[in-house]
């Protein structure tokens, strides 16, 4: 690569993977590439989804990850993102990016079409048939206007339904899709072209949990081990105990009906990483390799049996918990930071390994790998726009039911649902798994209170407390009025 052409991008982006589903974090699945992309870059092993303003977690957190902006300063939770939100795919065509896309966009056309100047097997939706995901090709105009007429139950009746896209390839795997599409064009773009960013927006883990035999074959039920923190049903009504991820398991709890559904978790994982070994490969042959920034995430955790619980819809740290890896050019290799970081600093920490300035509109991410005083940390400073570095603690919200803060060592979540408040308290040191409640603990009373209190701060910055969400969370949670701001 000369001095002056600035390195390529493969962004990996994977849907609902828990940080510690892969095999370098401890977990008994086998996944050599993502493993291979964690000893050659830097790994944030404490980065975090901010949370959810509606069920589907993955689309308020791809927002935020492309806009660079925190959860309660999206527009409409997601679903759209406004032109005056510039995105990360804008930034890097100004700058002289072929920017292609694959995948699940759950952000609405236009922001696909500002993002991406080329793609292919583009997937508008929270979820699909991984067998037969409706999908376009990339459409210049950026419309993507067309549905497709099927029957729901033929069986039943002749009525017809509509799905967006523009055509189906029967019987061929969403991973192996988007693998395909990321490989053809790695194969087609000029060796003397522009630097590109290749998207690819992975649909698995997701449910409905299903890929080739010999994967699953390779994780039998029999054979997986119960988490710790594994219980029949969760202690109390959190707000989202009844919403479509918990649904997809009995009540209460039975185990081998749990261990059914992390072996199928397990084996997703596998046959996707296979998947995203045949992208890393494409660079390689393409004699791209040490030229090329790899970003590693998933969007959000799942809690698959953890808690009583099977979804995402929580902020315990199975499901707010994510991978994020960076590795490439100038990104030291082999490290283990465990920093308090968001998958909305992505942005900020792509941009400033390109020497880009930040856009206004990126008003909450981070450059986390920064150095201390460095060029684009001065820029973004004098812009007005985020400190760059970790953060010391971290606000994390679901709808308007769930508010939590988790600092280093600790983690308090608070509850309002259906008039009643509840606090829970962990120490995260001792205690990962989040078994022990320590809010009614007399020895931890002075620290459960301080941080109610920055709780409460935290809401008053990042926009919470005057969102609908918050208004509804906060008169519960604080019938009394939310105490000063210390």
């Amino acid at each position: 690569m000369s001095s002056t052409r600035k390195p390529n991008i493969v962004f990996i982006l994977t849907d609902d993977q828990r940080f510690d589903a892969f095999g370098a974090a401890g977990s008994p699945v086998a996944t050599p590439a993502m493993d291979a992309l964690a000893k050659r870059g830097t790994w944030f092993t404490h980065a975090h989804v901010a949370g959810g303003t509606v069920g589907a977690i993955c689309m308020p957190s791809r927002a935020m990850i492309h806009s660079g902006r925190s959860l309660f300063r999206l527009h409409d939770s997601g679903r759209s993102i406004p032109a005056d939100h510039t995105l990360l795919g804008e930034v890097l065509q100004d700058a002289g990016y072929t920017t292609f896309g694959s995948g699940k966009w759950h952000n609405g056309p236009d922001a696909f079409a500002r993002s991406f100047s080329d793609g292919d097997e583009i997937f508008f939706g929270g979820m699909a048939d991984h067998w037969n995901v409706p999908a376009f090709h990339y459409d210049p105009s950026g419309a993507y206007e067309t549905k497709l007429p099927y029957i729901t139950h033929p069986m039943e009746t002749n009525e017809l339904e509509y799905r967006h896209a523009d055509h189906i390839s029967a019987g061929r795997h969403s991973s192996e899709l988007i693998a395909d599409a990321a490989t053809a064009f790695l194969e087609r773009h000029p060796s003397d072209g522009a630097p590109y960013l290749v998207y690819t927006a992975f649909l698995a883990p997701h449910d409905p949990r299903t890929m080739p035999e010999k994967y699953l074959e390779a994780y039998p039920p029999e054979s997986i081990e119960l988490p710790a923190n594994f219980a029949a049903g969760h202690p109390f009504d959190n707000g989202a105990l009844h919403i479509r991820d918990e649904e997809l398991a009995g009540f209460p709890r039975d185990p081998e009906e749990v261990k059914r559904h992390i072996a199928e978790y397990y084996a997703m994982i596998a046959h996707l990483d296979d998947c995203i070994g045949r992208i890393v490969s494409a660079v390689e042959a393409r004699g791209d390799i040490d030229d090329t920034i790899f970003v590693l995430a998933g969007d959000n955790g799942l809690a698959v049996g953890q808690h009583g619980l099977l979804g995402k819809q929580n902020l315990y740290d199975h499901s707010s918990r994510v991978p994020l890896l960076f590795a490439g050019p100038g990104i030291p290799a082999g490290a283990k930071r465990d920093d308090l970081v968001y998958l909305h600093d992505i942005a900020a920490t792509l941009l400033g390994r390109l020497g880009l300035d930040r856009p206004a509109s990126m008003v909450d991410t981070r450059d986390l790998l920064a150095s201390p005083g460095g060029s684009a940390a001065g820029r973004a400073a004098d812009a007005g726009l985020a400190a760059d570095g970790p953060r010391g603690e971290l606000y994390l919200a679901y709808e308007s039911v769930q508010r939590g803060l988790r600092t280093r060592t600790h983690k308090l979540i608070e509850y309002a649902v259906r008039g009643r408040h509840r606090v829970q308290l962990f120490d995260l040191v001792s205690d990962p798994s989040e078994l022990v409640d320590l809010a009614n603990d007399a020895e931890h009373a002075a620290l459960r209170a301080s941080l109610e209190q920055r709780l409460e701060s935290s809401a008053r910055e990042s926009g919470d407390a005057e969102s609908r969400w918050g208004h509804e969370f906060w008169s519960v949670a604080r019938a009394d009025g939310m105490k000063e701001q210390v």
